[in-house]
């Protein structure tokens, strides 16, 4: 008799097991990154990890048992991506300083800080470029096996560049020929990188520079290369990269003609898929409110994880904005930023949403929202075309557009949701109501 009753509550535990795996997210507006009319009163039936089905509140059954998160009023999307951050920093304005300061803290307090505070904000997935190597990739596994929370995060590792600045050598490679650039890459390859990042690409020679491309396609990686300086972006169209970074650090109005022509050229070859780029343009566009409204940085929402502190030496860092040295000819630079956007989305290249996030007062909490503020309020952009480069275009650049980047079934059910209607007010990204990763609540 014990054994019958043994069996029975083992058998309605599983049952129940059952039923506590599947969610559904009922009433929302779906946005669900394909660009696709938004559906009214949508249903999303989530089972464990993956969604099984999306469908409206009358052609959809919701499953006996389900556990039902209403989502009435609000808009409901992919995860949103970020694709250029540094978790290793957190706003602090001196990089001298805090290199030589928190690297013990690196792998334990700051990186998962930056990372939780990134899911926080509704990213659901990161890349993460230029960090030390051992940390990157103990930080991405840690997320990945649910130690700590974060975004699924897809790390460089160290940068690739001519010469290491003084005192960055833990996350900074120099190369010293086509056979050494190749050596470094294949290294971060067999340490098990998610892509490479190649930087001052004009200072190096053509033929490491082909070296580094070469080498990270031949082991399946894609190569990301700065895009400050016109030959940066000579070299790197040349050699093969497949994204560029920023727009430039320099005060000239626009990109070079002879520059545009090349990236058309690019462009018009899809038979090698799209040339894909990421602005960051928030950090530098927003400098000069951020300087005069300095209460923004008192938003705490940056201290997640973050020990006391820590906390008291970023602020103490940026309790002056005006005087940073590190924003000085942003003033300068922020005309620039639209004309070289629009050059470059009016020439065919696949725009990214990336912030650059945690360089001195841009924390992982706030500049995603803020990079799609400024792309659809300042600088005129469809909505709808700038969550799918937040959601979509990134998950089709790291090949995993199978897996996640828009709301669809057999997907992981990354999903944000927010109240109000965020295609006529994307601002409503500052404050994420629901976040859910692999079909876990997280908020």
């Amino acid at each position: 008799m014990n054994r019958i009753r043994l069996l029975l509550y083992l058998v309605f535990m599983m049952s129940n097991t059952t039923f506590g795996q599947i969610k559904a997210l009922v009433g929302g507006t779906l946005i669900d990154g394909f660009s696709a009319t938004p559906i009214q009163n949508s249903v999303i039936i989530i089972e464990g990890e993956r969604i099984r089905a999306v469908g409206t509140v009358s052609t959809l059954k919701i499953p006996e048992g389900a556990e039902i998160i209403s989502t009435e009023g609000m808009s409901v999307l992919p995860g949103l991506w970020d694709m250029h951050v540094h978790l290793m920093i957190n706003g602090h304005s001196d990089y001298t300083y805090w290199d030589k300061t928190y690297p013990p803290l690196f792998e334990k307090v700051i990186m998962p800080a930056s990372a939780h505070q990134l899911l926080m904000a509704g990213v659901t997935s990161a890349r993460d470029l230029g960090g030390p190597l051992k940390e990157s990739i103990a930080v991405r596994d840690a997320i990945k096996n649910g130690s700590i929370p974060g975004p699924t995060m897809y790390m460089s590792g160290p940068f690739i560049q001519h010469k290491p600045y003084p005192g960055t050598e833990q996350f900074r490679w120099g190369v010293e020929s086509p056979k050494d650039a190749r050596q470094k890459v294949k290294r971060l390859a067999d340490a098990g990188v998610d892509c490479i990042k190649l930087i001052d690409q004009d200072q190096m020679t053509l033929e490491e520079v082909k070296a580094v491309v070469d080498e990270a396609h031949k082991n399946g990686l894609t190569v990301v290369g700065h895009g400050h300086r016109p030959e940066e972006i000579r070299r790197g169209l040349i050699a093969g990269v497949d994204c560029f970074e920023h727009t430039g650090l320099a005060s000239a109005p626009e990109y070079p003609a002879d520059v545009m022509e090349m990236i058309r050229e690019r462009t018009a070859q899809m038979n090698l898929g799209p040339l894909f780029w990421t602005p960051t343009v928030e950090g530098l566009y927003n400098y000069e409110y951020v300087r005069d409204h300095p209460e923004k940085l008192d938003n705490t929402s940056w201290h997640l994880g973050l020990p006391d502190s820590v906390i008291k030496d970023i602020t103490l860092s940026i309790q002056h904005p005006d005087r940073l040295p590190y924003f000085q000819l942003t003033p300068i630079r922020k005309p620039t930023l639209e004309r070289k956007v629009n050059q470059l989305k009016e020439a065919g290249v696949v725009l990214l949403v990336g912030t650059d996030s945690g360089i001195p007062m841009k924390f992982h909490s706030q500049s995603t929202w803020n990079e799609l503020d400024v792309w659809v309020n300042e600088f005129g952009f469809d909505s709808m075309y700038a969550i799918k480069a937040a959601t979509y275009w990134p998950s089709v650049l790291m090949g995993v557009d199978k897996e996640v980047g828009t709301v669809s079934e057999g997907k992981y059910a990354d999903i944000i949701a927010v109240k109000g209607d965020v295609l006529r007010y994307i601002s409503l990204l500052q404050d994420v109501d629901l976040v859910i990763k692999h079909g876990r609540q997280y908020k």
